[in-house]
């Protein structure tokens, strides 16, 4: 009679786990940061987004107006350390950046 390896806990992580922990970690939504009290004017913002690389997307989780808001990322010379995000009135907001 042939007994089959058992497959301990750590083996299933090293094996299993790493893949979708892999997965998750490549997303780039993962790695983001929350920037707070960024006051904005209406018409067009430069906000340093100190990721340290280009930036993927963003966030607005906190908005204390009416306002609404687009960005200019496509015409950005900067887009590795700024986001250029163009406001329809004065506010204060925050940002999770990724």
């Amino acid at each position: 009679m042939t007994s089959l390896p058992i497959q301990m806990p750590w083996d299933l992580a090293r094996t299993r786990w790493a893949a979708i922990l892999n997965a998750l970690l490549g997303n780039p939504i993962v790695n983001g940061s929350i920037l707070t009290q960024q006051v904005l004017k209406a018409g067009t913002n430069i906000i340093s987004h100190k990721l340290g690389r280009k930036l993927q997307g963003y966030i607005v989780i906190l908005n204390s107006a009416a306002a609404t808001f687009y960005d200019e990322q496509s015409s950005n010379q900067s887009p590795q350390l700024t986001l250029v995000l163009v406001a329809s009135a004065p506010t204060t907001v925050s940002l999770y950046v990724f």
